[in-house]
Formats: C-alpha cells, sequence, structure tokens
C-alpha cells in the first residue's frame, strides 16, 4: 500500500495537486477536514463527539480525528494506498497516524510539501476570494496569520518525518503540471 502526505500552506496547489495524484496513482482521497464534516452530517458517534467540541469552540482531539481516520480506512479495505490532506498537523498526529498504520500493516510512504512564498500565497488567495466565497480568502491579515500558523504548526512534523527518512520539500510554484511532475518525481525516488 502506498500512503502519500501532501503538506503546504493554504493556497499551496494541494487540492489541484491531490485531485491529479489521486487520478495518476489510484490513490483514495482521505481530506480530515471531509471526514468531519461527513461524520457529523452522518451523525456518528464519532461524528457527534466532534460536534460537541466544535459547538464549545474547541478542536477537535486527536483521538477522535484518529478514530475517523480508522473508520476511513475500514471503508476503503481494498485500497492501493491513501492521500492525506494537510494530515497530519501535528506530531502527536503523526505518531498517533503511525500506529493506527502499523496496526493496518502499512505505514507512510513519503511526505511532500510544496513550498511557496508567503507573497505568493497572499496572492493566489486574495485572487481565490474572489470567487470562493471564503471569506478568510478576502481578508490578507488573515491570510499571513493563517501561514504563520501553518508553518508555526507543521515545522514539528516535517522534522518528525525527516528523522524518519521520508520528507521531500518541493517548489509550489510554478506551472501546474511543472509541479505535478515535480511530485510524481519524488514518489518514483521513494517507490
Amino acid at each position: 500500500m502506498f500512503n502519500l502526505v501532501l503538506f503546504g500552506p493554504p493556497g499551496s496547489g494541494k487540492g489541484t495537486q491531490s485531485d491529479k495524484l489521486v487520478d495518476q496513482y489510484g490513490l483514495i482521497h482521505l481530506s480530515t477536514g471531509n471526514l468531519l464534516r461527513k461524520e457529523i452530517a452522518d451523525q456518528t458517534a464519532l461524528g457527534l463527539s466532534a460536534k460537541s467540541y466544535i459547538d464549545s469552540g474547541k478542536l477537535v482531539p486527536d483521538q477522535v480525528v484518529i478514530g475517523m481516520v480508522d473508520s476511513f480506512f475500514e471503508q476503503h479495505k481494498g485500497a492501493k494506498g491513501f492521500l492525506f490532506d494537510g494530515f497530519p498537523r501535528t506530531v502527536a498526529q503523526a505518531a498517533a497516524l503511525d500506529e493506527l498504520l502499523v496496526k493496518k500493516n502499512t505505514s507512510i510512504s513519503i511526505v511532500i510539501a510544496l513550498e511557496v512564498s508567503e507573497e505568493e500565497l497572499v496572492k493566489r488567495l486574495l485572487k481565490r476570494g474572489q470567487t470562493s466565497g471564503r471569506s478568510d480568502d478576502t481578508d490578507e491579515s488573515v491570510i499571513r496569520k493563517r501561514f504563520a500558523v501553518y508553518m508555526q504548526e507543521t515545522s514539528p512534523v516535517a522534522a518528525y518525518y525527516q528523522q524518519a527518512g521520508k520528507f521531500r520539500s518541493i517548489a509550489g510554484e510554478g506551472t501546474v503540471e511543472a509541479i505535478f511532475t515535480g511530485i510524481c518525481s519524488q514518489i518514483a525516488h521513494a517507490s
């Protein structure tokens, strides 16, 4: 099983590249944000637990998120592999994910980070904000704060995977095709 973690700050092109990677490698796209919304909509025990945290303004605990990932794995037992989109976000989540994957007789194959300058991200997100309907894409100060939070949260996760020899960083600026080619090249080296 091939498991890829795709990292990048908001606006780095994760969504665009995720779609291409899923098509190219036959992976199942695992977005914890989408999982969370589905579990809540389906009113599962995990979803109701998550909703209680969200409704009180708290972060959903790692064990609830990992429980959702476990449930998602069970629903896709025949998968060739998974594309983890923006998850794990903390070292605790990375360690918990590794433990879960060991139980599933698999592991993370490679972690690829899309590196994009803060100025480019601001430009991309302000442009996306004109059509996305997302208020957090229309305010430059909010965009810069999101970038700072991303850098603060994910740099320890990058170090965690660097120690495991699984972390690769590629330029996330350029054409969609050139970036995709760069990602595929890193995957070929990891396989």
